[in-house]
């Protein structure tokens, strides 16, 4: 996907509200951060952390994890971790593909991914076109030599026409608020966690678009309503935490 010109960027708005809305229900996230965002802007990645949330690696250049060579991808990482150290003294151990774009047709990634030190991946959305549609809804432990690697997926609903992406980004915005709160709760009755998402500019309305065929317009805007109110009444209703905290409880009980 282009990349907005960077003078219409509204990153750092975008984040001070959502920080403050975490603050204001005592609530913690993890922020999967570009490299090259980070780069751009300094500041940025140091209030997440200054917030007591956590970063994640969202790689380099948001190019996909498809489009990369191994040793791209492991370049990428690499970049991304050493500006995140730089500007907070604090190395990612989490990783979201951009797009969704680490697949089963990119295991290579994941021996990767364990080989740089990470500890779970984000990145197998159960949906169609994405991720890993007949994977499962819920965290497991991703199988190869060496540490522990967690899978965690996004939130998904199933319904008669398969997964609904009622976690994060359109789908978030557009399904009924009744149904993402079933959600929510069916996971967590049986104690599975429910992993929501969301872009900066999701908190935006009146935010730059790119010019995007009809198909990619609607799946990156949707109906570009706010996300900010109904974001702010699931965290009055539920507890959230960073991807890391629950990663270091489940290692624990492993």
């Amino acid at each position: 996907m282009p990349i907005p010109p960077r003078g219409t960027w509204r990153i750092r708005r975008n984040l001070e509200r959502i920080l403050a809305l975490l603050d204001e229900h005592c609530q913690k996230a993890t922020f999967f951060m570009l490299g090259s965002v980070a780069e751009s802007d300094p500041a940025l990645a140091l209030m997440i952390c200054s917030a007591g949330h956590e970063i994640a690696s969202h790689g380099y250049s948001h190019r996909l994890v498809s489009d990369l060579t191994p040793q791209q991808f492991r370049d990428e990482l690499q970049l991304t971790e050493q500006i995140l150290m730089e500007q907070t003294g604090q190395r990612p151990i989490g990783f979201r593909a951009p797009q969704w774009s680490l697949t089963e047709q990119t295991g290579w990634a994941f021996a990767i991914l364990r080989e740089r030190g990470y500890r779970y991946d984000s990145s197998l959305n159960p949906l169609p076109f994405v991720g890993n549609y007949r994977g499962s809804r819920t965290p497991y432990r991703l199988e190869g030599d060496g540490e522990i690697l967690w899978e965690i997926p996004p939130m998904v609903t199933r319904s008669w026409i398969g997964n609904l992406p009622t976690g994060g980004g359109w789908g978030f915005r557009f399904f009924p608020f009744r149904t993402i709160c079933t959600t929510i709760e069916t996971l967590n009755r049986g104690h599975h966690p429910a992993v929501l998402y969301l872009h900066p500019r999701e908190v935006d309305p009146d935010g730059p678009r790119l010019e995007l065929p009809a198909l990619k317009r609607f799946v990156s805007y949707g109906t570009r309503t706010d996300a900010a109110p109904r974001l702010s009444e699931l965290l009055r209703r539920y507890r959230f935490t960073a991807l890391k905290e629950m990663v270091y409880e489940w290692q624990h009980v492993s």
